[in-house]
């Protein structure tokens, strides 16, 4: 009698549809990241900057696309390093506008967030806006900076990268790009939205965030969980 009594309770906590056929449980959809704390801190973009990166467009990308100033639908996140020992530095530089010691060209280069060594995420230029931070994928990339000297430095240092993470995990979220996008400037050329119009910089590239660091960052990315909705 026992047996037979729970099996009818065990029945009754099935969930079934109006036909009378059990239905499995509905999947939990993961829930939106929280948008990290940003620190607006803008670097000088004004109309001669955007007339500039327009002309860069034109040269770089003037086959496949319009020349505009604007970032539309990113489907890239690029992580570098910054090569300079404070956030300030760096802010100087990509305040300057003035040609790149590498390629010289205008405008200057730039990237959107800049990750300090206490953690904080300072954010210079609006996700609206292109910077030159990544030769070839410029037109569809949010470029992140870390101030440090390697790639070993950055996610050694675990309020750099545990922000780095947070940003990242957010952004993707918000752009719906995939994690196999999140890349290493050193894997630029492998990625399949790189695009170079000017043919003595198509295997251009950097040392900074190589594949296999890569890894290790894509997999802890991976451990934050999905997006919601997806």
């Amino acid at each position: 009698m026992r047996q037979i009594i729970a099996l009818l309770l065990a029945l009754v906590a099935i969930p079934t549809s109006a036909a009378g056929i059990a239905t499995p449980p509905r999947p939990t959809r993961a829930a939106a990241p929280l948008k990290p704390r940003i620190v607006w801190d803008p670097i000088p973009f004004g109309n001669q900057r955007k007339q500039e990166m327009v002309a860069y467009v034109r040269r770089h990308y003037g086959s496949f696309m319009r020349p505009t100033w604007r970032l539309t639908d990113p489907q890239v996140i690029v992580i570098h390093y910054t090569d300079s020992p404070t956030f300030q530095s760096t802010w100087n530089t990509f305040a300057s506008d003035t040609p790149d010691p590498e390629l010289h060209e205008l405008p200057g280069t730039c990237a959107h967030f800049v990750i300090d060594t206490t953690g904080t995420i300072y954010q210079l230029v609006s996700l609206t806006t292109m910077c030159r931070h990544t030769v070839g994928l410029n037109w569809t990339a949010i470029g992140i900076e870390h101030v440090g000297f390697s790639d070993a430095q950055v996610l050694g240092d675990q309020r750099q990268v545990t922000a780095s993470l947070k940003l990242v995990y957010w952004l993707r979220c918000r752009f719906h790009i995939q994690i196999k996008n999140v890349i290493g400037h050193n894997e630029s050329l492998s990625s399949p939205y790189h695009h170079e119009d000017v043919a003595s910089l198509r295997n251009q590239t950097h040392s900074d965030f190589n594949h296999a660091d890569m890894q290790v960052y894509r997999r802890r990315l991976r451990a934050l969980g999905g997006c919601a909705g997806r």
